[in-house]
């Protein structure tokens, strides 16, 4: 792995920069992205954070994130989660390779209050240009609720490759 960023910024980080000069800007973002993916809509994620290697995402406390005992539930978390990672590596990962995930492991050793921000990001880089074929690569997240408490932990492993020449 490298700590220097990708060569060339990706479609997804330069609509990111673009996005956020606008007023309400984060908030445009984080709906189309919604509406690329609509299963984080149920969330309402809001991505208030993206550079390469780094994406921070967050979720209201409302009702829809609820569980029955009136914690956060942890399947909304994971699809805050699953957000945070998916920006991360659209704004990473370089247009020479792709990216899928292959598997989430989480834990949630506290019950949680308020609201949720989930941090993706990587300490450091992958190093793209080594990678030659399918190799797996964790995102480490961290979760963190309205009082500070972390209800959850985790990661997301992501498989990245070379995209076949055409």
């Amino acid at each position: 792995m490298t700590d220097t960023a990708p060569a060339a910024a990706t479609s997804t980080y330069k609509l990111w920069q673009k996005a956020t000069r606008l007023p309400l800007g984060s908030r445009l973002f984080s709906a189309a992205v919604s509406l690329k993916a609509p299963y984080f809509r149920t969330a309402l994620p809001h991505v208030v954070e993206l550079e390469p290697g780094r994406c921070v995402v967050t979720g209201p406390a409302w009702w829809g994130n609820r569980n029955h005992i009136g914690t956060f539930h942890v399947i909304a978390a994971c699809n805050l989660a699953e957000m945070a990672m998916g920006m991360l590596a659209e704004a990473t990962v370089p247009t020479s390779h792709r990216w899928i995930p292959v598997g989430m492991d989480v834990r949630y050793p506290a019950k949680s209050t308020g609201g949720m921000t989930v941090t993706a990001q990587w300490t450091e880089l992958p190093d793209f240009d080594a990678i030659t074929s399918g190799v797996d690569i964790p995102v480490p997240l961290r979760f963190v609720d309205s009082a500070g408490v972390e209800p959850v932990t985790g990661s997301i492993t992501i498989r990245v490759s070379p995209k076949k020449k055409r």
